[in-house]
């Protein structure tokens, strides 16, 4: 049975453990699955300083929300005087100056984080295997996938190393390692959570998101650092509900569920389909309302993507190039070839392959045909889920088409990987919220499904409630 950080936030009071327990354990299991390559650095005594701290803040009973939580980073989410190197040799030696919005709000909670983690290089994966650091691992088989980009984020929560960690979610880069690796990945509402301190891929597209290995656990880490950042003008000045509040006694009666049907694809592993449909079935049963309804650009979604998504990295990683900080070619003589070998020797194979495909994209003579485009495209994926909801109060759907496939299997073959995506991509380019939570496993091998409920913008706390009944009706 999973501890929720209510369960061991009551410990800690009670005085059954200390904060410097807790963190002292988290660190040995860190090293314990140091095979995994979940985690690129520990801040040992950064963190056993912060659980000394608290621990005197518990005694007095002036802890904050979050006291004794343990939490892990993805890193490309920058704290204040460690490495933050986006998994890529680029950055490898550079320290952040200061610390992400969400990072400071989780601290402020008295959260206390333990290291950074693996991921694809600049968050640009599905199977963390482009991370200059090596690829990571499955826990549950060293020779698959955890999932990408934020897959070292995910096996520090499904390890039990961390009670909770952040990824970044750009095209499902939380939701699809959560389903491989059967645990809770949520993807906020954009604007929901302070970008400010996230290293940019696709600056429309990202937003900092949480992974934990129960519902609630979730929903406490985004009411915390969701809300308004006066130094991310994207952000929404929206009230932050009160997510958590509620959950044991969630229910779906009277609910409508929509399911897309253009979600019914070729090549959907057998148990992705049976998860699905045992769920429809759980949601009948407990009273709601499913039907079919339809997403009629769904099949636009990938292209659509990897158009937007490739054209704002090749923007973004441009002030990557060796003259101010990060890695700078040592064989260069001049200073043209200083810009050149240095981010040809700094980025990866599949950086180098979006960068060139995102200035492709926005060159002067193809800017309408694909940009221009694929924009006009994004907006027609928006208003299929704005029709969706006038409809239906939230959609079912699964998180990834297979459980976790095997490492090196899709390396070859991007067009693969991408649509690894293929069921997650269209919220991001519509910016609605959804939340992958654990639906079973694979009968052969014994790998965790995914499915996923989709809400409306700003729709967390319907969203959280239906994963919540999800989380405890399969559990019975």
């Amino acid at each position: 049975m999973t501890e929720t950080y209510n369960d061991l936030r009551k410990r800690l009071d009670q005085g059954e453990t200390t904060c410097s327990h807790i963190v002292a354990g988290a660190l040995e299991r860190a090293g314990a699955t140091k095979d995994l390559n979940a985690f690129l650095a520990l801040f040992n005594e950064r963190a056993a300083a912060r659980a000394e701290e608290i621990d005197r803040r518990v005694q007095s009973g002036t802890a904050g929300r979050l006291a004794g939580m343990t939490i892990a980073l993805k890193d490309n989410i920058a704290v204040r005087d460690e490495q933050l190197t986006c998994g890529s040799r680029i950055l490898t030696g550079f320290t952040s100056l200061y610390s992400a919005t969400a990072v400071a709000r989780l601290e402020a909670a008295d959260a206390i984080v333990i290291g950074k983690t693996n991921m694809d290089e600049f968050a640009m994966g599905s199977s963390n295997e482009s991370s200059y650091f090596g690829p990571a691992h499955h826990p549950m088989d060293r020779e698959r996938v955890p999932g990408g980009s934020s897959g070292g984020s995910g096996i520090a929560v499904a390890t039990a190393v961390t009670q909770a960690s952040l990824g970044s979610e750009t095209g499902g880069s939380v939701r699809q390692p959560a389903a491989f690796l059967g645990i809770v990945g949520v993807k906020p509402t954009y604007g929901r959570v302070s970008r400010y301190g996230l290293v940019a891929f696709a600056s429309s597209l990202d937003q900092i998101s949480p992974f934990a290995r129960c519902v609630a656990d979730a929903a406490l880490v985004l009411e915390t650092i969701a809300g308004s950042d006066p130094n991310d003008a994207t952000s929404s000045t929206r009230p932050v509900q009160n997510y958590a509040d509620g959950l044991d006694t969630a229910d779906v009666h009277g609910k409508r569920i929509g399911i897309p049907s253009e979600y019914n694809i070729d090549g959907m592993h057998d148990s992705v389909v049976g998860a699905l449909n045992e769920m429809r079935r759980r949601l009948v049963e407990a009273g709601a309302e499913v039907v079919e309804i339809s997403l009629p650009h769904t099949k636009y979604t990938i292209p659509c993507y990897y158009v937007i998504a490739t054209a704002e990295a090749s923007s973004n990683l441009a002030r990557f190039d060796g003259a101010r900080y990060g890695y700078r070619s040592p064989n260069a003589t001049t200073v043209e070839e200083m810009y050149e070998m240095s981010r040809s020797e700094g980025f990866g194979e599949e950086v180098k392959r979006r960068i060139m495909l995102g200035t492709f994209v926005l060159s002067s003579g193809y800017y309408d045909a694909y940009y221009r485009k694929a924009q006009q495209v994004r907006r027609l994926i928006h208003d299929d889920m704005t029709s969706a909801f006038a409809n239906v109060d939230l959609i079912l759907a699964p998180t990834t088409p297979t459980p976790a496939f095997k490492l090196g299997e899709k390396a070859g073959d991007p067009i693969a990987m991408y649509l690894s995506d293929i069921f997650t991509a269209a919220t991001n380019l519509a910016g609605v919220p959804a939340i992958s939570f654990p639906a079973g496993c694979d009968a052969t091998t014994g790998l965790p499904i995914g499915l996923q409920f989709i809400a409306p913008h700003f729709g967390e706390a319907e969203m959280f409630a239906a994963a919540a009944w999800a989380e405890r009706t399969l559990k019975a």
